[in-house]
């Protein structure tokens, strides 16, 4: 069974808001909000799969700014992925002033939905159909994404391995996590239900969302304002007829933000008599609170009193070491230092250096500056960022050029200008970590780099092989007197197949100081630097790959 959709599932959901859907602060409830964009995107994802589709979990969510009533809500969903029965949904939701006409957006999320057929069929979804430079670019990182989502639970446990060799909790002055416990139970009816009867997702996480909030109101003598969510998962479904148990219990405190847990169990008649709950769903939310002049309040300290409050507590300090590690990726400048390489941020580094990659060479604007036979320099002007193309025509298979690309041992046999290059971490068999060494810029010490290499064999056959590269910073290897610790903030290659025995690479790099010389020698006509690298690296590709 087949279904095929149109032009990538786009749907689009506008609603004014009314004093019903608001709470006291007159402000869009943060419930109301998460039925609107979860309703938005499950009709994405039934128009691409054309039949019924449940949510199956929901990405981190940041809440940027708040809709206040007589504003108009504007959510629009888009199917960036099909994969063989789910589908990853991209959400935007922005807010617009009807008397003033400003816009702002209020969160951009991803989610999944899973197609579930009437009967014992089973579905086989039909790819999406790219009609823009930008459903392109989203295809593509979908995948990064799904492998966040896949390792997300390896990464935790292995930080919560590490946070149990810390010495136990001790305040005397904190209050007890029990104090913060809320239980609240929903019957399921059909107004809360699709056509199936199965219980919509929006509405098992705005019923969260309501339980979270007097659990953190306990702490706060406040109305808490729910700023982001870590990730709302789906274990398995509910219909018509169940009783949903919601027990909600703060896990920490953060200052001024307090994450609470919560745990959705469903019973129907029979399991409710035995006591046989099924999980249906977990989530992690945090809240912020303020004082009647818009000031931050302060949360007391916690203190859990069993060993499952101390694994909640601890998994809380984990998750927002995850979550700050991701924030400070977004904020990549020459003049800062490169993002530490640590447990909590492998995930996200990986994904953050693919992505930059992605981003930069799926840009329009690029002007070519000088053409070879087999070598053509593009340059592209952003703002005061200039980035660098080179492109190759090289005559061997696209997977053996990746295969040589993809070890930068190798690069010394074609780039004169590196010293040394050696792995410090082989961290899995798409990651690597060098520490290369090159000549000096202009006569000064040599530099030295330490990068993490990320490769990415393509899904299909027209995507490009990916080599991303990014300067990390790792304790074990400091910056030394001998050299000059160098950047890289965005570089790579992306390779295209374009028959079984030719390939296109493009060299992809965002200028930093180091480069500026060579790049600026190039323009001028001063030096071929540029394009004698590139000669040298297509004879390289050729000569081994013909011994292959």
């Amino acid at each position: 069974m087949e279904r095929r959709g149109e032009a990538g599932g786009r749907v689009c959901m506008s609603q004014t808001v009314f004093p019903a859907h608001a709470d006291h602060r007159g402000e869009l409830s943060a419930g109301q909000l998460l039925k609107w964009m979860d309703a938005t995107a499950c009709l994405a994802a039934e128009k691409h799969a054309g039949v019924s589709c449940v949510t199956a979990s929901m990405d981190d969510i940041q809440f940027e700014d708040a809709a206040r009533v007589g504003q108009i809500i504007t959510i629009k969903a888009k199917v960036n992925r099909a994969f063989k029965t789910s589908m990853e949904v991209g959400i935007k939701v922005t807010v617009q002033d009807v008397l003033t006409n400003v816009e702002k957006i209020v969160s951009v999320a991803y989610a999944t939905y899973v197609a579930k057929p009437v009967g014992a069929g089973k579905i086989e979804l039909e790819p999406i159909k790219l009609l823009s430079a930008q459903d392109h670019l989203e295809h593509t990182l979908a995948i990064e994404r799904r492998r966040i989502r896949l390792g997300y639970e390896q990464v935790f446990e292995n930080l919560m391995l590490e946070s149990n060799k810390e010495d136990t909790f001790e305040d005397e002055d904190a209050v007890s996590t029990e104090f913060t416990h809320v239980q609240s139970i929903e019957l399921v009816q059909p107004p809360h239900a699709n056509h199936h009867g199965n219980t919509f997702g929006g509405q098992i996480m705005a019923w969260m969302e309501t339980v979270a909030s007097i659990s953190a109101s306990r702490l706060c003598h406040s109305y808490p304002i729910l700023k982001s969510v870590n990730m709302f998962k789906f274990w398995g479904p509910s219909v018509v007829g169940d009783r949903l148990v919601f027990n909600a219990i703060v896990n920490n405190t953060f200052q001024n933000s307090v994450e609470v847990g919560v745990r959705v169990e469903a019973y129907n008649c029979e399991e409710w008599i035995k006591d046989q709950a099924r999980h249906i769903n977990s989530a992690f939310l945090i809240f912020n609170a303020v004082n009647d002049k818009g000031q931050l309040l302060t949360f007391p300290k916690i203190k859990p009193t069993t060993k499952d409050g101390m694994r909640r507590y601890r998994g809380a300090v984990v998750r927002r070491r995850i979550q700050l590690a991701r924030k400070c990726m977004l904020s990549a400048k020459e003049d800062k230092p490169s993002d530490p390489w640590e447990r909590s941020n492998q995930a996200y580094m990986s994904y953050s250096n693919v992505a930059t990659l992605t981003h930069l060479a799926a840009k329009l604007g690029w002007e070519i500056t000088s053409t070879l036979d087999d070598v053509k320099i593009w340059t592209h002007e952003e703002g005061d960022v200039l980035s660098l193309k080179v492109e190759m025509q090289v005559k061997i298979p696209s997977r053996l050029a990746f295969s040589l690309l993809s070890d930068f041992t190798l690069c010394q046999q074609w780039d004169k200008h590196v010293l040394s290059c050696e792995v410090l971490q082989a961290v899995n068999e798409d990651e690597k970590i060098y520490y290369v060494t090159s000549l000096p810029v202009t006569g000064d010490k040599p530099r030295d780099f330490v990068i993490l290499v990320s490769q990415r064999q393509p899904c299909k056959p027209s995507e490009p092989y990916v080599v991303a590269v990014k300067s990390v910073t790792l304790t074990s290897v400091p910056p030394s007197p001998e050299y000059c610790r160098s950047e890289i903030l965005c570089a790579g290659f992306e390779i295209h197949s374009e028959s079984n025995s030719n390939c296109k690479v493009c060299y992809f790099n965002q200028v930093t100081s180091g480069l500026m010389p060579y790049l600026v020698a190039n323009l001028t006509g001063s030096s071929k630097a540029i394009e004698d690298t590139a000669l040298e690296c297509i004879k390289f590709l050729e000569r081994e790959g013909s011994k292959s």
